[in-house]
Formats: C-alpha cells, sequence, structure tokens
C-alpha cells in the first residue's frame, strides 16, 4: 500500500508537469488554434477588454479564460507565462543544485580550511531571509530574465550544498571507498564514478522541490515589478496586472495564480514521492554496510 502511495503521488506531480511543459511549448500556436489574436497585441482594446470567460469579444472570437484590461487573450498569455516561470523555475533550480552539489562535495572532500569557509558561507546566507537577498540584489543589478535566475542560483545553493557534503561523508566512509583510495585510484574517477551517483538522492529531492520554490519567488519578484518585465508574459506580472481589476475581472489574476499553485503542487508530490524512495533505499543498505 505504501509503494501504491508513493507511486500514485510520483504519477499525479509528474502528469500534472508534463500538461504545463506541454502547454507552455505549446504557447505560440494557442492563440491560432482558439482563433484568437496575438495576445501579446493590444488591438482595439474597447472592443476585447475584459470579456468574461468564455465570452466573445466585439469581432465574435471567443475567449476561453476572457480577456485583461487590454483586450489580450489571458488564456494565451498564461501559457506564453508558462514558458517563462517553468523555465526560470527548472534552470534556476538547476544551476543552484549544481553549484551546490560541487561546492558541497569540495567541502565534504577537502575538509578542513575549504569546508568550515563553505559552511560558513552557507549560514550567513541562510541567515538572511531568500525574498531579502533577491530583493537587494535584484534592485542593485536592475530588473530582468537573467537577473533572475542568476540570483535564485546564487542564493538557493546552501541546502543542496549541505545535502551532498552529509551524503558525500558518509558515502566516503564505506569500505569500498575506502579501499579505492588506498589503491590509489584517481580522486577524478573515484568522485564522478563512486562517491557522486551515490551522494545525489537528497540532492535531486531538493532541487526538484526547489523549482516550486523559484517559480513562487520569480512570481514575487515580477509581481514587485523586479522580476520579468512587461510586455513578456509571466504569471507574477500576470497577477500583478490583475490586482487592479480584482473586484471587476477577478479571472486574470485568478488564472496565473490558480496555475502557479498548480505547478507548486506537482513539484511537492514529486518531491514527497523521492523523499520516500531515498529514505526507503537508505534503510535497505543501512544492515549491508553493518554486515
Amino acid at each position: 500500500m505504501k509503494r501504491l502511495r508513493v507511486d500514485a503521488r510520483l504519477l499525479w506531480g509528474t502528469a500534472i508537469l508534463v500538461v504545463l511543459i506541454v502547454c507552455a511549448l505549446l504557447a505560440p500556436a494557442v492563440g491560432a488554434l482558439m482563433g484568437n489574436a496575438n495576445p501579446t497585441d493590444i488591438g482595439d482594446v474597447l472592443a476585447t477588454r475584459l470579456v468574461r470567460p468564455l465570452g466573445t469579444d466585439g469581432s465574435g472570437k471567443l475567449h476561453w479564460l476572457g480577456t485583461d484590461a487590454f483586450g489580450r487573450d489571458v488564456l494565451a498569455r498564461l501559457w506564453l507565462g508558462a514558458r517563462i516561470s517553468l523555465g526560470v523555475g527548472v534552470v534556476g533550480s538547476s544551476l543552484a543544485g549544481a553549484l551546490g552539489i560541487a561546492l558541497g562535495m569540495m567541502a565534504a572532500w577537502r575538509g578542513g580550511a575549504t569546508d568550515r569557509v563553505i559552511l560558513a558561507i552557507s549560514d550567513a546566507l541562510l541567515a538572511i531571509p531568500r525574498l531579502v537577498l533577491l530583493l537587494v540584489v535584484a534592485t542593485l543589478w536592475g530588473p530582468g530574465l537573467v537577473t533572475v535566475v542568476v540570483i535564485l542560483a546564487l542564493t538557493g545553493w546552501m541546502s543542496v550544498a549541505r545535502l551532498v557534503r552529509a551524503d558525500v561523508l558518509g558515502v566516503r566512509a564505506l569500505p569500498y571507498v575506502e579501499a579505492a583510495e588506498a589503491l590509489g585510484v584517481p580522486t577524478r574517477k573515484l568522485l564522478l564514478g563512486h562517491v557522486l551517483p551515490n551522494a545525489l538522492g537528497s540532492a535531486r529531492v531538493a532541487i526538484t522541490l526547489g523549482i516550486g520554490n523559484a517559480m513562487l519567488l520569480e512570481s514575487g519578484l515580477s509581481f514587485l515589478g523586479l522580476g520579468v518585465q512587461p510586455p513578456t508574459a509571466s504569471w507574477g506580472n500576470m497577477i500583478s496586472g490583475g490586482r487592479d481589476w480584482l473586484l471587476i475581472a477577478p479571472w486574470i489574476a485568478l488564472s496565473p495564480g490558480l496555475a502557479l499553485i498548480l505547478t507548486v503542487v506537482a513539484c511537492t508530490l514529486i518531491g514527497d514521492a523521492l523523499t520516500l524512495r531515498v529514505d526507503a533505499r537508505a534503510q535497505s543498505s543501512r544492515p549491508a554496510a553493518a554486515t
């Protein structure tokens, strides 16, 4: 029953993400398939603005999720925004994970002053709320897509580094690793061939969960005007653009908000499933290690 529950979480989370990714990839064709105008083309504002979901504008075009205050189709912008938000989440979390894996392995393997310096930097960054770091750096560097990705990578590696460091220390103490070191196996071959594959379980979970967190942070920055800038669509600036119309046209902000929640839930489901699998493998390997 436990395995079925884990598989169900992984299945549902993966299915949601796959659907969102496919829709994001097909975003440029959404407008043409639905018979809608270019989602970034304001057009005749008076004829197309604030159309309700499943309503038609002055030219008779159907808008499944309505239009915004500038007459732009919300569904088409939603999928265009998915490309930005999902891309920022995946790339930002992956870069942070790669940096964390490298620093975590370096700290665990070299030890000494290297370990102390990396841990001290990690502690200092973890002591400051990540959103505050993002706001400060974004203000200094200026808003933009590349800025958001770089900031997410530079402020998200600490947890991954600590997890990898702990796993590498555990793997390094195993007999076969000690034997390989004694036989003079090159460090690079030992790390990449034996240590790293066995120390990535927790890192995979952290990177997966980090995707949802990165998307939330990107949306927060875009909402505040420090992230992706209009007219480029992202879920954060779509929510920001719809906040003034919540009472009159709530669908403008609700659509990207619900999409963001759904994506974060999907990442959480996948992360929970991977966590249970990593824990199960760790428990099953303890008796073997003990013998």
